[in-house]
């Protein structure tokens, strides 16, 4: 099992910077991806960003391509998200996921994700 905690959200100025955190505990040794998800109210889950376990590759939907940036800290167990010119639409609830996977592996696809943090609230201002 992997206890995943996100941290870092909060209320924020549109154009504005934000980091996430997603901080994982329990069985940590093995390889995974960590990727984001958001939902925003009365729509459903989207894929954000992901990054491999060895944080080789990453990929971003996008929406947020070159304003969010996905890393890594393998010793800190810790995975965030840098929001940088923070728009309104990027108001939603923010979640990480965990895949165990090969080290370079990497996906998208919300299902294929084996567990899941509860998740922090981001909203934008303008």
């Amino acid at each position: 099992q992997v206890q995943l905690v996100e941290s870092g959200g909060g209320l924020v100025q549109a154009g504005g910077s934000l980091r996430l955190s997603c901080a994982a505990s329990g069985r940590t040794g093995s390889s995974y991806a960590m990727g984001w998800f958001r939902q925003a109210p009365g729509k459903e889950r989207e894929f954000v960003a992901v990054i491999s376990y060895r944080g080789g590759r990453t990929y971003y939907a996008d929406s947020v391509k070159g304003r969010i940036t996905i890393s890594r800290d393998n010793a800190k167990n810790t995975v965030y998200l840098q929001m940088n010119s923070i728009k309104p639409e990027d108001t939603a609830v923010y979640y990480c996921a965990a895949r165990y996977s090969a080290a370079s592996y990497i996906t998208a696809t919300a299902t294929e994700y084996d567990y899941w943090g509860q998740g922090t609230q981001v909203t934008v201002s303008s």
